[in-house]
């Protein structure tokens, strides 16, 4: 957006890139990767830092954007000083989820300038032109600041309505992503359809940052993106909208299009429980949709009534079959530690993950952002600590415990078996997985493979 509508040059810099892809344990996240990560942020001289610190002396911008969710804000920080200490005139802005939620409170931070409130594309072309003209920046909406040490909110941003608008990031890519060339093609493959979702889930923050207003693109758009994806060589996609569809009209519509334009690729999403019907698994089935996560959560319906779901274990396991009956793969989202948790509800989520058996199962442990309404729950119900660093916890983190029932030495030990069940269960499917591909190819396509990349390097690229 900013190269299509102003004259500033553009560079993206994804610190997280890694040119290897790795399966990683839920064990080593919540162990030595959480250790690591910790010490990391504590140690200024880490080979990171080093690499962040080349990258902007190199690059010499006038202003640097910094996307952060709640999790990574220590470590969007330390970018922020890092630029600030290279050259303290350089402008630093910050956006995402987390600058959003918390607004002006990441001012108490002296090194971010200006916050961007919820979607940035066109309020960042409107603030980088404004810079450019230098008249002052109040007369940008939905950005905070300083203006001679007090903190002004400008006017809240509209959302953006026609989605259709905005560009396709694959069409920049190459000539802005920093690095582009080690990337593989499945780093480009993720796509967005819907922006909004109208569920009410407890625990999530995304109302606070899309809204629960769903806005669509239209399937035209859709098809067009990813025939350009498939022109780059990407021909299996991924849909990274909260809730996929939301509604059978645009779930049947958008699967119509994908059918009879872009036949020869496939494609997973997330989807609602309450979405998942015969017909539409059939329809998704047969436009190319190879995997389904479902968000579960708990295996206990006392749990899921709290946490506002809508849902019951056994809307669950029916959900489960349907997609199973259609030979889809199954993927499954299952979160513990909420407040009201006992023994008997961690229990009960264990089982079910065991029944559920998905392919992927994605296990995680509950989190309160703050300026959320879970946050303020917990911190009403004396679980969050005085000294809450929201860097110290995420959604593997050993650090979490946010259990009105149980202490965190016991919640550790009854969760630490659910994350090895958890892995156990991930690392089987993942065999099956690999096995269901390799019987697919043609004995042709297995010796071309072989000779080309060699038998680990094949496994490597099915399991991404």
């Amino acid at each position: 957006m900013i190269r299509k509508h102003t004259d500033w040059d553009v560079m993206v810099y994804n610190a997280d890139f890694m040119p290897k892809s790795v399966l990683m344990r839920i064990s080593h996240l919540s162990g030595a990767g959480f250790t690591n990560y910790r010490n990391t942020l504590k140690n200024a001289s880490a080979s990171i830092w080093d690499e962040v610190r080349t990258t902007i002396l190199n690059y010499r911008p006038n202003v640097v954007g910094i996307t952060s969710k709640t999790p990574n804000f220590e470590s969007a920080s330390i970018v922020a000083r890092i630029t600030k200490e290279i050259d303290n005139k350089t402008i630093v802005i910050t956006g995402g989820p987390h600058p959003s939620i918390m607004s002006s409170d990441i001012l108490n931070r002296k090194e971010f300038d200006i916050g961007v409130n919820g979607e940035g594309e066109e309020t960042m072309v409107e603030l980088l032109k404004t810079i450019h003209n230098k008249p002052g920046w109040k007369g940008v909406t939905g950005i905070y600041y300083r203006d001679n040490g007090e903190v002004v909110n400008t006017a809240p941003r509209q959302y953006i309505e026609d989605l259709d608008s905005l560009c396709f990031p694959a069409e920049s890519a190459e000539s802005s992503l920093k690095d582009y060339n080690k990337y593989p093609n499945s780093a480009f493959r993720y796509i967005f359809a819907i922006r909004g979702c109208p569920y009410n889930c407890w625990f999530c923050g995304s109302r606070y940052v899309w809204s629960r207003k769903a806005r669509f693109r239209s399937p035209q758009s859709v098809v067009e993106e990813i025939k350009l994806l498939n022109k780059r060589g990407i021909h299996y996609v991924e849909f990274d909208d909260d809730t996929f569809g939301i509604n059978k009209k645009y779930i049947l519509e958008l699967c119509n299009h994908l059918a009879k334009y872009t036949p020869k690729t496939t494609w997973r999403c997330e989807i609602n429980i309450k979405s998942v019907e015969d017909d539409i698994i059939k329809c998704m089935k047969d436009s190319g949709c190879e995997f389904i996560t479902l968000g579960i959560e708990s295996g206990n319906n006392g749990i899921l009534e709290k946490i506002r779901k809508g849902i019951t274990i056994e809307e669950v396991l029916r959900a489960c079959a349907v997609i199973k009956k259609h030979k889809i793969g199954l993927g499954a989202f299952f979160m513990v530690g909420f407040p009201w948790e006992t023994e008997e509800t961690l229990k009960d989520t264990l089982n079910a993950i065991k029944k559920v058996n998905a392919d992927q199962t994605i296990y995680s442990i509950f989190m309160p952002y703050p300026g959320t309404e879970a946050f303020e729950y917990c911190k009403e119900k004396g679980l969050i600590p005085e000294n809450f660093d929201s860097s110290s916890y995420s959604h593997q983190s050993p650090e979490n415990c946010f259990c009105l029932n149980i202490a965190h030495d016991k919640f550790r030990m009854l969760v630490s078996e659910i994350e090895r069940e958890t892995d156990k269960i991930n690392s089987r499917n993942n065999k099956k997985l690999v096995f269901n591909k390799i019987k697919k190819m043609s004995f042709k396509e297995m010796i071309s493979s072989v000779r080309e990349f060699g038998i680990r390097k094949i496994i490597n690229k099915i399991l991404k």
